[in-house]
């Protein structure tokens, strides 16, 4: 793998908790301007600057790119982002806290390194993908990206983990963190580290190169997007060393990621009773119904295969039937294949999960108790809870060219943006 380091674009300490935001995709405009309210210094007016209009505003109008560019100026001319004089790689951890449903009442810290990665890595397939990307979406951002001459955001690598970057890693985050907060409204904590060390830049430069692959966690509309504006401007001057060959991305080792759930909810039982629904299971699955009093924890999936039924005020296991899927099929072998499979589409008659109004999706963040919700309160017939994929299917299947079904993988903690920007220029 080729990376770089840049000249970071940046708040000052004493700003990042008013500038940074969450991700411009996991909430929506109006959800953007309720946490930008009376907070001039928020992100959001760049990455979600539909919210500088009135409400209704299409996010799509051009006057909404032209406002991103001129606070994006406004941010650099009053201060609140500055760009670093040196090229730099920085340090970023995030800790889901002992507290969070997610920890398992165990602290969790996962380790990146924030680098300039190499737009001919994505084009050539060595940063690798796994879900499939909407042109819509990809052209939203390349917009952003060619207005701007920015990645305000970056984008969520995963790299084969190796000791020698662990150990850089370590002593670098012995030392004072430049950002370290816990942010609204998810609660995960935020650490962020400058390498000025030129040494040991040069020489975490020298290992990726030793790196064969790395592999989108998250951000593959970001990706792509970052790489077609880098592959135009390439094509436009010929050259391949600028900065615009090169875009924003978080690389952590693949034995740090928390990968969770990924659930399903649907309106209807496709003209079938709950009876005749969960007999129909039967064929494909072993079901157990669960005590009244079981608890939340104590109905959720238990390994692969196994699944967990919320419908008429029962929670349900199902275990997939021994040749029901093939082990040997990276992508048969997914709970999110088999239950497309042998559910949505053979009993629901769910056959796109795109498109299909009748199906919903719920990140595991949430917990099963947003699936009881939902279906407790009529607006969902029936709830399906998955056991999270690994990282090493998400890894076979990537490696195998192929692409995942919609909807299967969800990372958290999220990439909190606006700790640093990368420009093009």
């Amino acid at each position: 793998m080729r990376i770089k380091p840049f000249r970071g674009i940046r708040p000052p300490k004493e700003l990042v908790e008013q500038v940074s935001s969450r991700p411009y995709d996991v909430l929506n405009s109006e959800e953007a301007r309720a946490e930008a309210a009376g907070n001039e210094k928020s992100l959001y007016h760049i990455i979600k600057p539909e919210i500088n209009f009135a409400a209704g505003t299409d996010e799509h109008d051009a006057r909404v790119y032209d406002a991103a560019v001129e606070q994006f100026k406004l941010f650099k001319q009053k201060g609140w982002l500055v760009q670093d004089k040196e090229d730099k790689y920085y340090v970023y951890s995030q800790t889901i806290l002992a507290d969070n449903p997610l920890s398992g009442g165990k602290e969790k810290t996962q380790y990146g390194l924030v680098v300039g990665a190499w737009v001919d890595d994505y084009l050539e397939g060595r940063i690798k993908k796994h879900e499939l990307t909407r042109r819509d979406k990809e052209e939203d951002r390349m917009k952003h990206v060619r207005v701007l001459n920015a990645n305000m955001e970056p984008v969520f690598f995963a790299y084969p983990h190796r000791d020698d970057l662990d150990a850089i890693i370590a002593n670098i985050t012995k030392g004072e963190p430049e950002y370290d907060f816990v942010a609204a409204p998810e609660g995960f904590r935020h650490t962020f580290w400058v390498i000025n060390d030129k040494a040991t830049i040069a020489r975490i430069t020298e290992i990726f190169v030793e790196i064969p692959a790395m592999y989108i966690a998250d951000g593959h509309h970001r990706s792509a997007a970052a790489a077609g504006v880098g592959a135009e401007k390439q094509k436009a001057t010929g050259d391949k060393n600028a900065e615009f060959n090169f875009f924003l991305a978080v690389c952590f080792p693949d034995n740090q990621l928390n990968i969770i759930d990924y659930n399903r909810v649907v309106k209807d039982l496709n003209g079938l009773t709950e009876k005749e629904f969960l007999e129909a299971i039967k064929a494909d699955f072993d079901v157990e119904c669960y005590n009244g009093d079981a608890s939340l924890n104590e109905v959720k999936p238990k390994a692969l295969h196994n699944f967990s039924l919320y419908l008429g005020g029962k929670w349900y296991s199902l275990t997939a039937k021994a040749g029901r899927y093939d082990d040997n099929d990276p992508i048969g072998v997914l709970d999110v294949t088999i239950s497309s499979n042998l559910i949505l589409d053979k009993i629901l008659g769910i056959k796109d999960l795109r498109s299909d109004k009748r199906i919903d999706f719920v990140g595991g963040i949430r917990g099963l108790g947003e699936l009881k919700r939902r279906v407790d309160s009529g607006e969902m017939k029936v709830a399906l809870a998955l056991y999270p994929v690994t990282m090493q299917q998400i890894i076979d299947i990537a490696d195998s060219g192929n692409i995942m079904p919609p909807k299967t993988t969800w990372f958290e903690p999220k990439l909190r943006s606006g700790l640093v920007i990368h420009a093009l220029e």
